[in-house]
């Protein structure tokens, strides 16, 4: 049984954003101040990566932990109290759907990397490092 009544519950579904959350603009900031100049939400590419560096041909998405169902590819939904049947086919589906998103931009030459928004709060210099590293330029913004 839900805690909330349905008003609330959509009040609060409906501010859950799906662009320009907090982790995915920290890794943004962090790139930009590393010189890294990139083209964000690009839609003409599939699954309209969060970061797409055009040059590098690199997209980068910021996943979130809840919504890509991290730690639980093999039962997703299970960190759900409430209706567990349509969530756990619900964020099955995110993760099918990344997985397509993934080979679809790696047939057309792309490199795809996909950071979790917990990864990011925790240790953006890692991340920041790492898309780094596949773009040649191995300084650190932090070692500068």
């Amino acid at each position: 049984m839900d805690v909330l009544t349905k008003e609330q519950r959509h009040r609060a579904m409906s501010r859950i954003r799906a662009k320009d959350t907090k982790p995915e603009v920290r890794l943004r900031k962090a790139l930009w101040h590393c010189g890294l100049r990139y083209r964000k939400n690009w839609r003409r590419l599939p699954g309209t990566p969060d970061i797409a560096l055009t040059r590098q041909k690199i997209a980068i998405f910021v996943d979130g932990d809840f919504w890509h169902a991290r730690g639980h590819q093999e039962h997703p939904g299970e960190q759900v109290a409430s209706n567990k049947e349509y969530w756990q086919r619900h964020l099955a589906r995110n993760v099918e759907r990344d997985k397509d998103v993934n080979d679809e931009l790696t047939e057309l030459g792309w490199l795809v990397l996909r950071f979790w928004e917990g990864d990011i709060q925790k240790n953006l210099a890692k991340c920041v490092d790492e898309v780094l590293v596949y773009c040649g330029n191995v300084r650190s913004h932090l070692r500068r």
